[in-house]
């Protein structure tokens, strides 16, 4: 847990130590408040992980329900899912968060709605894909020759292979959430100070950059790691994947 790695308390304000370069007390210095940057950036992990995890499960459900919907319905049904999805591409991904934030309000929960809301019309239109592409599958001819139901089918068959693809679309999805959810906080429309989450935390070290660069430094250094390391990791399993078709 990222609270057993806490050097100190991330909410406490000090403000004598405020503006502490980097050093052996404060390894990634102090912010405006004397709060130590470190222990901020090590609680927000964990905050910004959750974040991130529930934007990728809200994104993956809306766009599966969708997707999967679309492949396995009728011609009329299909295309009028797939009229709506590309309404919903229209519009950037980030825009259709805030659209969903200017209409919900602000906070960590709406946050993650909005988020999942912008990538789930990329998951949709990727699983709908990925359905079509199962139900041509011989496996399936096979199940419907031999009688099974296509509620059998869809449950048994179909869902199964549909969703195995889904563990590099969550690895590659939860980095572009946390970025995303950064970057609403960032704004002040995600997490709300004292909030040790790393957008915020960023945002608070953006009028203190050539007097305190390590206010702002440190978290943004910490996105572009969680975003590279889920990109890493959601590449490397599509190669394990794709190597054991």
């Amino acid at each position: 847990m990222p609270s057993l790695f806490l050097q100190q308390d991330p909410y406490v304000i000090d403000p004598a130590s405020a503006f502490q370069a980097p050093n052996a007390a404060h390894f990634f210095g102090t912010d405006q408040n004397g709060r130590d940057v470190f222990s901020r950036v090590i609680a927000g992990t964990g905050q910004s992980l959750l974040l991130g995890l529930s934007a990728t499960a809200i994104g993956l459900i809306l766009g599966g329900a969708l997707g999967i919907t679309a492949g396995v319905s009728g011609k009329w049904l299909d295309s009028a899912i797939c009229r709506f999805v590309e309404v919903l591409f229209a519009f950037p991904g980030l825009l259709l968060a805030l659209i969903v934030i200017a209409v919900s309000g602000t906070g960590v929960v709406t946050a993650a709605i909005a988020v999942g809301v912008g990538t789930a019309p990329g998951y949709a239109r990727m699983l709908r894909t990925q359905t079509l592409q199962v139900i041509a599958a011989p496996y399936v001819e096979t199940a419907l020759s031999l009688g099974r139901s296509r509620s059998h089918i869809l449950l048994h068959t179909i869902v199964p292979n549909v969703v195995r693809p889904l563990f590099v679309l969550v690895t590659l999805g939860v980095g572009q959430a946390i970025v995303w959810a950064s970057s609403l906080s960032f704004l002040g429309l995600g997490a709300q100070p004292p909030a040790a989450e790393w957008g915020a935390t960023l945002a608070d070290g953006r009028n203190y950059l050539q007097v305190a660069w390590w206010i702002a430094a440190f978290p943004g250094i910490f996105i572009t790691l969680a975003a590279l390391t889920t990109t890493v990791v959601g590449h490397h399993l599509q190669r394990r994947l794709e190597a054991e078709v």
